[in-house]
């Protein structure tokens, strides 16, 4: 009987000593370590930047809307994508203000962006480099829009930009870990805006006439390299649709890329870089369309990441607001319909 009891005894023990071996060996705190971060991401909302002209944000007119208003919105995603140095990469979509990332083993090239783009495209993206992705948009053509005396002609017409948003980090190693290392990170704006104010003449301007107006500006970036911030030496024209009728003339509020060939270090005006030509298209009551432009080179080439554009004395003749079908002046496009067609690139 002793025997027998020892046996059993002997086989309890084992039995219990394997449980607990398994468990802990299940439980290991080593096979929780992970090569991750928390990222947790802020925004600058700025929609201009002062290089050398108006500083906006200390001197704003009060008959301006307010200029807090032109501020973007965080944006409602955030899009991670970190390289190795075998130029493979993991992309990663988490919410606006972060998440959990987990990385490769060695450095990392991280590029961040936000996510909820609709006109923004991204070219370069599988090169396995993060330096190399450019943004741009699509081109569109509108009908009417034949350009100006201001516009290089071999300029291609594109979208605006909606917002975006972006930050790089270069060759950073992370630890491995249990818990994901904090990761903090500031995106900042890679598009500004541009108010554009069309002021009409204050008295008999023909403004009544007025059911709609488009516009266009000339001679802005193409495209912005996502790695610096430092925009195209290519021009584009962008073509924007639906600008504001006031009491005083036609507002716009107009995103871009700001100018060619800027580098934020060492920012100058370049004489080499396209002019910039604005226009302004308006449809009259009678079904006619009267074009208007205006050369606003030393305005943009000042205020090379937003600002405030203005042009003034406009009027709308009352025979180009109150004739048929009959003879037209030269610069107006008898009941043509203003079509914006977006095109593949």
């Amino acid at each position: 009987m002793k025997k027998l009891f020892n046996i059993t005894l002997l086989a309890l023990l084992l039995v219990v000593t394997s449980c607990n071996h398994k468990d802990l060996c299940y439980h290991h705190r080593e096979h929780a370590h992970k090569f991750h971060v928390e990222v947790m991401a802020d925004y600058r909302c700025d929609w201009e930047e002062c290089h050398g002209y108006t500083d906006w944000s200390a001197f704003w007119p009060d008959s301006y809307i307010d200029y807090e208003s032109l501020r973007p919105q965080e944006p409602k995603g955030l899009r991670v994508i970190n390289y190795n140095e075998k130029s493979e990469s993991n992309t990663h979509n988490i919410g606006a203000n972060g998440g959990v990332v987990t990385l490769y083993e060695g450095p990392n090239d991280i590029l961040f962006y936000n996510n909820d783009t609709e006109y923004i495209l991204f070219q370069n993206l599988q090169d396995g480099d993060a330096a190399t992705i450019r943004a741009t948009t699509r081109t569109r053509t509108r009908a009417t829009y034949k350009g100006s005396e201001y516009t290089d002609k071999d300029e291609p017409t594109m979208t605006p930009p909606d917002m975006l948003y972006a930050n790089y980090v270069q060759d950073y190693v992370p630890e491995k870990s249990i818990d994901p290392v904090p990761f903090p990170i500031t995106l900042h704006p890679l598009v500004y805006t541009y108010k554009i104010r069309y002021e009409f003449v204050e008295e008999n301007n023909g403004l009544q006439y007025v059911t709609s107006a488009d516009g266009a500006l000339s001679g802005m970036a193409k495209s912005v390299l996502m790695y610096t911030g430092e925009t195209s030496d290519e021009g584009s024209t962008l073509l924007y649709s639906d600008c504001e009728i006031t009491e005083w003339g036609v507002r716009a509020i107009v995103k871009s890329f700001g100018v060619p060939s800027f580098h934020r270090d060492n920012y100058v005006v370049r004489s080499d870089n396209p002019k910039n030509g604005l226009n302004l298209e308006v449809t009259l009551r009678n079904g006619n369309v009267v074009n208007f432009n205006f050369d606003v080179t030393e305005q943009v080439q000042n205020q090379p990441h937003g600002g405030v554009i203005v042009v003034t004395g406009i009027k709308i003749d009352e025979k180009d607001g109150t004739q048929g079908t009959g003879a037209f002046d030269v610069d107006v496009n008898g009941w043509e319909d203003t079509e914006n067609i977006e095109l593949p690139l």
